[in-house]
């Protein structure tokens, strides 16, 4: 499959496809939308930023076809037909973007089940008729216990993200939920990963399932992201941070370790005057709601913000990745990395590392496959770096004629544009 005109869909789904820019498909859509619009279950291993979202969502609107009547007053069916499972809150906010986006003009209610927001606006989205339920497993866990939804009739059902949510301890939820769902629906099944616990998943829950693997690296090639490490130790990374945002362009998304940090490196930046936010697990969800929007917005530059409540950020055009704390696990320097150079677009991903972490810079370059350039932080810069004063970050900055220093510069900035669902 070429292009999203090939597929037999409903004109309305066209119209929306074509509405939103949407022309060709990424490679896990074109390899798992035939099956799964067929109604074959399908497990696809795929990373963060393909176009993961669009690939179940489309068979899930032509399965519902029937019930997608024009508003024009037709009578809604109330049913929840689709249940879709993701790890964070904001992750499933986002599913329910995308799918408004696809049903402009037809009459499909959609409830999000997370925590965080108002229990009694969830409530009542379902009370009125909710034919697509976006969930977290908790949440959707407790609204179950007290029979506040009832998922009989669900025919699609699908985990997002399912390494993470298996990872964040969601496992005995996961297998509540799904055996409580109806044994003939379809399963579709996404995950960066494919470990034995999810494999193990899997096979409990699908049948016959068509597989789809979209390699690791596919997207993250040097063409699409350039991948550097900085050599720098703890105490000077916030100046070497301070000193790239005066000489490059665009937003910034920086990964912390852990909550405090991120807090931290945010007040640290701001007192600096660079706009900066802080986006963790312990913020409200309101606080961490209009962080993001801030960022997409771009009110504020950068945006802190820790692994867990970083998944699923869907932001178009970030300039660029800081890991600023090395991942915890490898794997998440992919997740990491995925939010830049989405879809196809340029990216520049930056890591800050100690000497004594050497180590763990080449155990990421030999399980992710990928290879960091070196940047010397010379110092020329060193110097540079501590007479850097507060930044005007307000003003467009400088752009970078010259690179910190680099055996070989592939530097490039990366284009700005849209990304997919």
């Amino acid at each position: 499959m070429n292009n999203f005109s090939e597929l037999e869909l409903t004109p309305l789904l066209h119209r929306n496809l074509a509405r939103n820019n949407y022309v060709q498909p990424t490679p896990v859509q074109a390899q798992s939308l035939p099956p799964a619009l067929q109604g074959s279950d399908v497990v696809a291993t795929a990373q963060t930023g393909t176009g993961k979202t669009l690939a179940f969502l489309l068979p899930i609107l032509l399965k519902l076809n029937a019930a997608l009547p024009p508003k024009d007053g037709a009578k809604h069916h109330s049913s929840i037909r689709a249940l879709i499972l993701a790890p964070t809150r904001e992750l499933a906010i986002q599913i329910a973007d995308s799918c408004a986006q696809m049903t402009v003009g037809a009459d499909v209610r959609t409830a999000v089940v997370v925590g965080g927001l108002s229990e009694q606006t969830q409530i009542n989205a379902l009370r009125r008729g909710a034919q697509i339920v976006i969930a977290t497993p908790g949440r959707l866990e407790d609204f179950l216990s007290r029979r506040l939804i009832d998922l009989s009739k669900v025919s699609v059902a699908v985990l997002d993200e399912a390494d993470r949510m298996l990872d964040m301890g969601f496992a005995p939820a996961i297998e509540k939920i799904l055996s409580l769902l109806p044994k003939s629906r379809q399963s579709l099944f996404f995950s960066a990963t494919m470990d034995k616990t999810v494999e193990r998943l899997i096979q409990r829950h699908s049948v016959n399932a068509v597989r789809v693997a979209v390699q690791k690296t596919h997207a993250k090639t040097p063409e699409q992201v350039d991948l550097q490490v900085y050599e720098v130790e703890s105490d000077r990374k916030v100046e070497l941070l301070r000193h790239m945002l005066t000489l490059e362009e665009g937003s910034f998304l920086v990964f912390a370790r852990t909550k405090h940090g991120t807090d931290k490196l945010a007040k640290r930046l701001s007192s600096h005057g660079v706009r900066a936010v802080a986006m963790h697990g312990d913020r409200s969800q309101n606080q961490r709601n209009q962080a993001l929007a801030g960022f997409r917005d771009g009110r504020y530059r950068v945006l802190v913000a820790t692994d867990v409540a970083a998944r699923g950020i869907h932001v178009d055009s970030v300039a660029h990745v800081i890991n600023f704390d090395l991942p915890q696990a490898p794997d998440d320097f992919i997740h990491r990395v995925g939010r830049t150079g989405r879809a196809g677009q340029k990216g520049s991903a930056s890591t800050f590392s100690t000497r004594s972490e050497r180590g763990e810079v080449k155990r990421i370059e030999r399980e992710c496959k990928v290879i960091l350039e070196r940047r010397e932080v010379s110092p020329a810069i060193l110097t540079e770096m501590a007479e850097t004063s507060a930044l005007a970050v307000a003003a467009a900055p400088r752009k970078m004629h010259q690179p910190l220093h680099a055996t070989h510069d592939r530097s490039r900035r990366p284009k700005h544009g849209r990304g997919r669902s």
